[in-house]
């Protein structure tokens, strides 16, 4: 196991059980007890526990989106093929305003070679896009939040009420068929809307465990989504239900 499963699975399990001793940790992940006390310290420093004797409690609560760097390390592979199938979607030349997020830094990336005019929603996503030759950017501005790098404020909301777009790539912290797309941080959920709102389309993408969940800020109704990008499974009720709403679901490929 290296260090970057060792560490989502310790997250995991505190999230899970809220607390563990270094002795547990040590024995789901199989390493030493030392490697686990160094892993203990890396974690507490990003904010995902808090150390105590003899061990760590989580510092995620329910309800609450754990920190970026947190989710940077979980389902790389499977973000990859998200992103494909995304990119896959669209038609070069369009104008496409790209949300915040880990899935979204994973779209940004699968764009090389392709020509787009494309609007990230935060500066990790800009980051990826600026070293693609094909992708003419055009930044929204405002306000940026640590660690997660999403822009916020009225400045991004003016922007995006100010362009139209082809397609706007939605990302979520949950989707269901009731509460629609939905996040945790309401500043971004501002954003989002004002992003929908410019877009001919939205298509939204979204790993399996998103589908049926519920975060706090709604963003916008499943009949406001064009395309569903997931890799839950075809005949999941999840997937039915977003079907039944008028959502075109896509699977990646495999591969």
């Amino acid at each position: 196991m290296n260090v970057m499963e060792r560490h989502k699975l310790v997250v995991g399990l505190l999230m899970q059980q809220n607390r563990a001793t270094v002795a547990e940790l040590a024995q789901a992940t199989g390493a030493s007890e030392m490697t686990v006390r160094r892993d203990l310290e890396v974690l507490e420093s990003r904010g995902a526990l808090r150390r105590v004797r003899g061990g760590a409690v989580s510092a995620l609560p329910g309800g609450v989106e754990p920190p970026y760097s947190i989710r940077a390390m979980s389902g790389a592979q499977a973000k990859e093929r998200l992103a494909r199938a995304v990119v896959e979607l669209l038609t070069d030349g369009e104008t496409v305003a790209l949300d915040t997020g880990t899935t979204a830094v994973a779209v940004a990336k699968a764009m090389a070679g392709r020509q787009f005019t494309v609007s990230p929603l935060s500066l990790h996503a800009a980051f990826a896009l600026s070293a693609q030759p094909g992708v003419r950017l055009v930044l929204p501005g405002g306000q940026v939040r640590p660690e997660e790098l999403s822009f916020y404020g009225q400045t991004p909301v003016e922007t995006f009420r100010d362009l139209c777009f082809d397609t706007f790539v939605l990302g979520c912290c949950g989707i269901d068929p009731v509460h629609g797309a939905t996040a945790y941080n309401l500043d971004d959920v501002q954003v989002k809307r004002a992003a929908v709102a410019s877009a001919q389309r939205v298509v939204l993408v979204a790993t399996a465990d998103k589908l049926g969940r519920a975060a706090l800020g709604r963003i916008c109704t499943v009949e406001e989504i064009a395309i569903v990008v997931t890799d839950a499974p075809a005949d999941s009720p999840a997937v039915e239900a977003l079907r039944e709403r008028g959502a075109e679901v896509v699977h990646p490929a495999d591969g």
